[in-house]
């Protein structure tokens, strides 16, 4: 059954865990009422922050406003009318405490300069959007120093499904940044009895795992659709933590981080269940269905499909080896059956684990 429950006022307003009360209530500006933006809204709104979601669209803002509801994107889940849903990007940044990016990482860079234009030096950003830039295979933070300079900046990422956190299950994610105190009030914000944010300063470690876990799903799914077994699913998710350490490591990522929420348990997610888009589409590659067909079908963005080019090249670049990326790639662009790439992936020559 969907999830319907509305939290009361007097809990939805309550001090949360930044240390924020009724009469100093922090206001976070959520950019992108997709799922994952609409999902962090709902958990920040429950938290006792004050949060404006801000989408592209005037159509859709007007949607979930008439509904309570995100319908096209988070189904079943109510939407609290104290969540201001606007789609004047100006309107939502005024005045914000944090400015929360959760677009698709092909819009990145659009919306940070837009924001650029209408915040202070000073202001906070964070993001919660996982992939690499597309053409230039920018790592997001790389991204945003460019459109913001510097100033406090962090990424959220690790294992968790908008319509799980959204449900108030339990859910543990890493919140990165370039500064403490910033990460430690970002986790304080979205901290709750059962969403428990990490903190870390490894911003590179976070995105690289963010990023190469959805390449890695697609390939899980391809073997999956396939009809290959739970030892291939398990052979294909250890070795593919082990390209995602090299790629991670040789950016200057930390192996804490791809051994951790952000790396490990966020391939484990997306890789083993379908919710994840990402691997919905490699489930319908091995069913004989095109990108573009699997991608109508799915119908939000699959980030594992530019991030597979992305990695690809700067792989490359890096001459770091990753077989599992390699054939994903081929498949995405060049044709290759699926069942071809699992094949060539058998076929190398033997080697010892650990090299």
């Amino acid at each position: 059954m969907p999830h319907r429950r509305r939290i009361p006022p007097a809990q939805s307003r309550s001090t949360n865990r930044s240390g924020a009360g009724v009469n100093d209530t922090p206001v976070i500006a959520v950019l992108g009422a997709g799922s994952w933006g609409t999902a962090l809204a709902v958990l920040l709104d429950r938290n006792g922050i004050r949060v404006r979601l801000w989408s592209h669209l005037q159509a859709q803002a007007d949607a979930m406003r008439r509904a309570d509801e995100n319908t096209e994107f988070l189904p079943g889940i109510a939407l609290p009318r104290s969540i201001e849903v606007t789609a004047d990007l100006a309107k939502s940044l005024h005045q914000a405490d944090e400015i929360l990016v959760v677009v698709p990482s092909h819009a990145f860079r659009q919306v940070l300069r837009a924001v650029a234009r209408l915040i202070p030096p000073t202001a906070s950003v964070s993001w919660a959007t996982k992939g690499l830039e597309p053409d230039t295979g920018h790592l997001l933070h790389q991204v945003a120093l460019e459109c913001l300079g510097r100033r406090p900046l962090a990424v959220i990422s690790g294992p968790s499904f908008a319509n799980e956190v959204a449900r108030g299950l339990p859910t543990a994610i890493t919140v990165a940044a370039n500064s403490t105190a910033h990460a430690e009030r970002l986790a304080g914000y979205l901290y709750s009895d059962c969403f428990r944010p990490y903190t870390s300063s490894d911003i590179t470690g976070l995105e690289v795992g963010g990023a190469a876990k959805n390449v890695m799903a697609i390939a899980a799914g391809i073997a999956d659709g396939l009809g290959f077994g739970a030892n291939t699913r398990a052979a294909l998710i250890t070795r593919g933590l082990a390209e995602i350490m090299r790629f991670g490591l040789a950016l200057g990522g930390k192996q804490e981080t791809l051994m951790g929420l952000g790396g490990l348990g966020d391939l484990v997610l997306t890789c083993t269940d379908d919710q994840s888009r990402n691997r919905r589409m490699g489930l319908a590659l091995a069913g004989g269905l095109t990108v573009e067909q699997a991608r109508r079908q799915i119908g939000q963005e699959v980030e594992g499909v530019m991030a597979a080019r992305e990695i690809r090249v700067k792989a490359q670049q890096l001459s770091v080896e990753m077989p599992i990326t390699e054939q994903t790639y081929q498949v995405l662009y060049q044709g290759l059956e699926p069942r071809a790439a699992v094949q060539t992936l058998l076929e190398r020559r033997q080697r010892p684990e650990h090299n």
